[in-house]
C-alpha cells in the first residue's frame, strides 16, 4: 500500500477542497477515494453522496487494518459527463455527539422532503457502547451547509442508513449491518422514529449491509450488499408490496468484484435506471475504493437484469467534457495502462497502439463542436491517429499527426479542427496509423471537444 506523510496527507486534503470539476467515466472520481455512493435526483439534477477512504495518519497505521474514513464530500453531474466536487459536507470531528479522530464515517444518505434536505450518516458515538449511531442534519440545499442535530436518532443503532420517501410523503429509515437489517418509520420532522425498529423479514441468510430502498411501478425494492460464503460480497435485492415488508428475495443485481465490499444505490435519471457502486480501480487495494456507475435494466415482470461492470460507465460527453477513451466500449490492437504523476492526473491511457489498431467510445454528443484536443505523449514521430464516427471505417472528422513530445512520459496537448459540422450523438472511434511492424505509435490520455 502507498505511504504518505502527515504533511502530504493534509496538503492533499487542502487540494481536494479546492478542486471543483472532476471529469471521469469509471471510476467517476479520480482525485480522491470515494466509496458507498448514494445517488439522488433533486430538481432534475443528479447528485452523489459517497463516503471517503483515505490513508491512516502517520504513526497510526496499525489502528486501521480495514477502513480509514474521515468524512463526506458531495458531487453533482454537470454538463454531460463532468462531476463537480462540492467539498466537505461533514468531517468526523464536527459530529456533535461523535468520538474524535476515529476515522469511522461510513456510508451516508441524503433525501429531500418538503423543500428541505436531510443528510443521514453513521458515526462512532462518545460515551455510548453502540458500534455506530445514526445522526442527521438539515439544509435548504442538497450540498449544505447542514445544521447537525446535537444528538443521534434515539432507538437506532447500526450502520448504512437508507431512506425511502413514499408517495404519501411518509419516510422510512432502513439500517443495519450483520445478519439482520431493520426498518423504522420516521416522524414528520425526519429526526426521530415513531416506533421501535422491526426486523426486515424475508431476506436470505448471510451477512448483509448497505440497505437501499426504492419504489418502481407500485413495487417496493430493497437492495443490499449480501455476502455469500462461497463468493463474497454481492448486490442483492428483494421486493414487497409494503414499504416495511415482509420482502421476497429476488436474486443478485451484481456479482462479487474481486472479493471486496460493494455498497451501492439505485436511481432513475432522465428515463434511465443507474446502479452506483464502488471498486478500487485507482489504488488496487480494496480498502481504498472509487465509486462507479453503470446502467441497470428491468425485465417486464419487474425483476432486475444483472449488471455487468464496465469501464465506460454512464454519461454522454459533450463540449467541455473530457473523453477518457481508455474507458472504452471496444478496443482492438492496443492496450491500456495506468498513468499518473505530479503533472498528470491519476487515470489511464491508450498505449502500444499498432498500425490500424482502434478504440471505440460510445455516446458522445458532437453538437456545436468545431475542434478537438488530445493529450498525447510519444517517443517517436511517424504516423497519425484519426477520429471517426461510429465505427473504424466511419466518417473521418479529424486527424492528428503524431509528433515527438520528448518521450513516452512527456505529455503535450495538441488540437485539430473538425472537418465538417457534426450533429447528434455518435460513437467516437480513434484509429491509429503508423509503420507496419511498429509496436507502438502514441500514448493517448484523453480527448476534449471544443
Amino acid at each position: 500500500m502507498l505511504k504518505i506523510t502527515q504533511t502530504i496527507f493534509l496538503f492533499c486534503l487542502i487540494l481536494i477542497c479546492q478542486t471543483h470539476n472532476i471529469i471521469a467515466q469509471n471510476p467517476l472520481v479520480t482525485h480522491m477515494f470515494t466509496a458507498d455512493p448514494t445517488a439522488r435526483v433533486f430538481n432534475g439534477k443528479l447528485y452523489v453522496f459517497p463516503s471517503s477512504d483515505t490513508y491512516p495518519p502517520k504513526g497510526r497505521e496499525k489502528e486501521f487494518p480495514r477502513f480509514c474514513m474521515p468524512g463526506y464530500h458531495a458531487f453533482s453531474l454537470e454538463n454531460g459527463a463532468t462531476w463537480k466536487d462540492h467539498g466537505w459536507i461533514l468531517k468526523e470531528n464536527d459530529v456533535p455527539w461523535g468520538e474524535k479522530d476515529t476515522y469511522a464515517m461510513w456510508a451516508p444518505d441524503c433525501i429531500e422532503k418538503d423543500g428541505k434536505y436531510y443528510y443521514y450518516y453513521p458515526a462512532k458515538p462518545k460515551n455510548d457502547s453502540a458500534f455506530r449511531r445514526i445522526g442527521v442534519g438539515v439544509s435548504k440545499n442538497p450540498t449544505g451547509p447542514f445544521k447537525w442535530e446535537k444528538s443521534f436518532i434515539k432507538g437506532v443503532s447500526g450502520i448504512d442508513p437508507g431512506l425511502l420517501l413514499d408517495d404519501d410523503n411518509k419516510a422510512y429509515l432502513f439500517f443495519g449491518g450483520g445478519h439482520e437489517l431493520y426498518v423504522a418509520p420516521l416522524a414528520d420532522n425526519m429526526k426521530e422514529i415513531t416506533q421501535e425498529p422491526i426486523l426486515v423479514e424475508g431476506l436470505p441468510a448471510g451477512y448483509k449491509e448497505g440497505s437501499f430502498p426504492f419504489k418502481k411501478d407500485g413495487l417496493y425494492y430493497l437492495t443490499f450488499a449480501h455476502v455469500f460464503a462461497e463468493e463474497g460480497y454481492t448486490i442483492g435485492y428483494a421486493t414487497s408490496d409494503q414499504p416495511m415488508g415482509p420482502y421476497q428475495y429476488r436474486g443478485k443485481i451484481m456479482d462479487n468484484i474481486h472479493n471486496g465490499t460493494n455498497h451501492h444505490s439505485v436511481v432513475e435519471y432522465k428515463g434511465e435506471w443507474i446502479l452506483f457502486y464502488h471498486s478500487w480501480d485507482i489504488s488496487g487495494y480494496n480498502k481504498l475504493r472509487s465509486m462507479r456507475a453503470d446502467y441497470m435494466h428491468f425485465k417486464k415482470d419487474g425483476t432486475i437484469k444483472k449488471v455487468i461492470p464496465t469501464l465506460r460507465g454512464i454519461g454522454t460527453p459533450q463540449i467541455g467534457d473530457t473523453i477518457q477513451v481508455d474507458r472504452y466500449n471496444e478496443i482492438s490492437g492496443a492496450k491500456t495502462a495506468f498513468v499518473g504523476g505530479e503533472k498528470e492526473p491519476q487515470g489511464w491511457m491508450i498505449c502500444d497502439a499498432k498500425m490500424m489498431s482502434y478504440v471505440r467510445f460510445d455516446r458522445v454528443k458532437f453538437d456545436g463542436a468545431t475542434s478537438i484536443q488530445a493529450r498525447i505523449a510519444s517517443g517517436q514521430r511517424i504516423g497519425s491517429f484519426e477520429i471517426r464516427l461510429n465505427n473504424p471505417k466511419g466518417k473521418l472528422i479529424a486527424e492528428f499527426p503524431i509528433e515527438y513530445t520528448g518521450g513516452w512520459s512527456s505529455w503535450k496537448t495538441i488540437e485539430a479542427n473538425i472537418s465538417e459540422p457534426v450533429t447528434g450523438t455518435h460513437n467516437l472511434v480513434v484509429v491509429f496509423k503508423s509503420d507496419w511492424g511498429s509496436t507502438k505509435s502514441v500514448n493517448l490520455n484523453w480527448l476534449l471537444l471544443k
